[in-house]
């Protein structure tokens, strides 16, 4: 973490320096537009501008006309780098800069938002744009963060989040898979078994056989059959037995009223090969961090932590 502090001179004036004493004279606060072009700004230690309002796109020759825009002889390791994460724009432009020596600090977006509300109602305004950006260090350097790594560029951080987003996508279309199946009738909840989440009633509801009537076209042989090759073994004749007597519940319980089996079947089935899609991509996935995670932590140390899988 980067802790801005200031020292005084011998001759009175004020700089700028980081944790380990380092003086960043240059500040380049950087306004990251996502389609359009972004917006840049050059201040001194003092907060003075030597350029601002600049504009220019994330392309090899933008940020090299940049970057020789900068005082003769500057040093790169006297470039503070100043932006706001802004999706993940900010990426390409946080390695360019490093990889030419300069530091690279972000504006977390909790941080920005205090600073939005803030600014919105002292000068009627909720940018933080490139000349405030260009300042930050000054006015409010606790709010800063050395961004040291590739943020969503890596991949390790980059599966572990996608990972995050796929099971809630799973949860969510097994939650709706639920509710559906409440229309059949509670008898279907006991014969699919408490976890929907397991592959053979996914499988058997994918296949359209929430239909009661075409479980019994079905009959129990080739019920059983069906689930015990889905299941590899782990199901039977037992289930098969309960998804009839499910489906024959649910007749009497519909019986003369108008509900379009087929068609809500059709919808339950959807739900069920998108929840198995998931699974899918989940599994392979988990595979991929794996070893991802093994060229990381050869040695295992991070998972050996107590309550880290």
């Amino acid at each position: 973490m980067l802790v801005v502090l200031t020292r005084q001179s011998a001759v009175g004036e004020v700089t700028v320096v980081d944790e380990k004493g380092f003086e960043v004279p240059l500040r380049l606060g950087i306004d990251i537009a996502c389609r359009a072009a972004h917006q840049v700004s050059l201040a001194d230690d003092q907060g003075r501008f030597l350029w601002s309002g600049r504009r220019f796109r994330t392309t090899p020759g933008d940020l090299t006309e940049l970057w020789a825009m900068l005082p003769d002889g500057t040093d790169p390791a006297q470039v503070l780098v100043v932006m706001e994460p802004t999706r993940n724009a900010w990426v390409p432009l946080a390695a360019w800069f490093r990889r030419k020596g300069a530091r690279v600090v972000l504006v977390p977006p909790e941080r920005s938002a205090d600073l939005r509300n803030y600014y919105a109602k002292h000068v009627k305004t909720d940018r933080l744009d490139s000349q405030l950006l260009a300042r930050l260090p000054m006015l409010h350097p606790e709010g800063l963060h050395l961004e040291e790594g590739f943020g969503p560029a890596d991949a390790l951080k980059r599966g572990a989040k996608l990972h995050s987003t796929l099971v809630h996508r799973r949860t969510q279309s097994l939650a709706r898979l639920d509710a559906l199946l409440e229309i059949l009738g509670p008898a279907w909840h006991s014969a699919l078994g408490a976890d929907l989440a397991n592959r053979t009633p996914l499988r058997f509801l994918a296949a359209g056989y929430a239909d009661p009537h075409a479980v019994k076209r079905l009959g129990r042989a080739r019920l059983a059959l069906f689930i015990y090759r889905h299941s590899r073994g782990a199901w039977g004749d037992k289930h098969a037995d309960a998804l009839l007597a499910a489906a024959a519940e649910t007749l009497q319980l519909w019986s003369g009223a108008e509900l379009d089996y087929p068609d809500l079947a059709d919808d339950i089935a959807v739900e069920a090969r998108l929840a198995l899609h998931l699974t899918e991509e989940l599994k392979d996935l988990d595979e991929r961090t794996t070893l991802l995670l093994q060229q990381a932590d050869p040695r295992g140390s991070v998972t050996s932590a107590p309550g880290v899988a």
